[in-house]
């Protein structure tokens, strides 16, 4: 998919993962495949730069899908 980073930024690395947005329902959640800018491979991609995307398990995208992307992260629980 051929996408532009509206806010903050994509990161292929770690435990990001990424959800397809159509009409406000998920269709898809899971990690990034591909992560492309100018042909190239990149680990991450900042706001305001275009970037190709692509799934390892979807590829039903079409125009005016909305990619969000997270990472999980742990925190231990304190004792309070």
């Amino acid at each position: 998919a051929g996408c532009m980073v509206t806010d903050g930024k994509i990161q292929r690395a770690g435990d990001a993962q990424a959800r397809v947005l159509r009409d406000n329902v998920v269709l898809h959640e899971g990690k990034i495949g591909s992560l492309r800018r100018f042909k190239d491979d990149v680990s991450e991609v900042k706001s305001g730069f275009e970037c190709g995307i692509g799934f390892d398990s979807f590829s039903d995208l079409k125009t005016g899908d909305i990619i969000e992307c997270f990472a999980m992260e742990r925190v231990a629980q304190t004792m309070a």
